[in-house]
Order: structure tokens, then sequence, then C-alpha cells
């Protein structure tokens, strides 16, 4: 399987952690709302920023992304939190904008959404 690429770091300043919890809520006209869970799997989704050192980290990034994982690919890489392998995959295939970053000239950035099932 496809492991992200070492130039592409994640930076821990924009982490974000979130999930949908697959419940169904359904109100009542007396007492409380009934509720239930509808998937025992979760789809977690992990907001990051991938940081690269110089454009020539960027485009082996790129590279690996149309090339080996053809875009909607799953692939694994470190857990920001936990440091454990999670195979992730980009949400619709979107690896947002190549933004330079302001650690300084030739260092760039990509805020992207991944998502991996719990």
């Amino acid at each position: 399987m496809a492991q992200l690429p070492s130039t592409a770091l994640v930076m821990f300043s924009n982490l974000q952690n979130g999930f949908d919890p697959s419940v169904q809520r359904d109100e009542m006209e007396r007492g409380p709302a009934k509720e239930r869970v509808l998937n025992s799997t979760l789809a977690m989704t992990q907001a990051l920023s991938l940081y690269f050192e110089t454009l020539a980290a960027a485009d082996e990034f790129e590279a690996w992304y149309f090339d080996v994982i053809g875009r909607i690919g799953w692939f694994t890489m470190r857990h920001p939190y936990r440091g454990t392998n999670i195979t992730v995959r980009f949400i619709k295939g979107d690896i947002g904008q190549l933004v330079p970053d302001q650690h300084g000239l030739g260092d760039y950035r990509r805020d992207t959404v991944v998502e991996y099932m719990r």
C-alpha cells in the first residue's frame, strides 16, 4: 500500500479531528426524542496541513498524488495525535491549494482533509 511521502510533513498548527456520529434522531410529540445508532463503523475526518520545504518536494508530492494513488486511492500515514499508522484517503480527492508558507522563502503548504474508518 502507498505511504504518504516523507517530503510531505504534517504540521501541528491546523490539526482538527472529527466525525459524523451516525445517529438517527426522531423527535417525539411527547417526551424525549428517540435515537438509534445507524452504523457501527464511523468515518473519521482529520484536517491537517502538509508542509513542503522546497518546491521540488511539493512537485514530488503532486507526482505521487497523480501517479501512485490516482487522486482517490487509500494510503498509510502516521496519525498526527497518536503516532499509529492509519489508512486514509483525501476527501473527494481534494489536496487543497499549494500556497507559500510563512516559515521562509521556498516553503509551501497544502491545507487538506483526510478520512479514515474507526
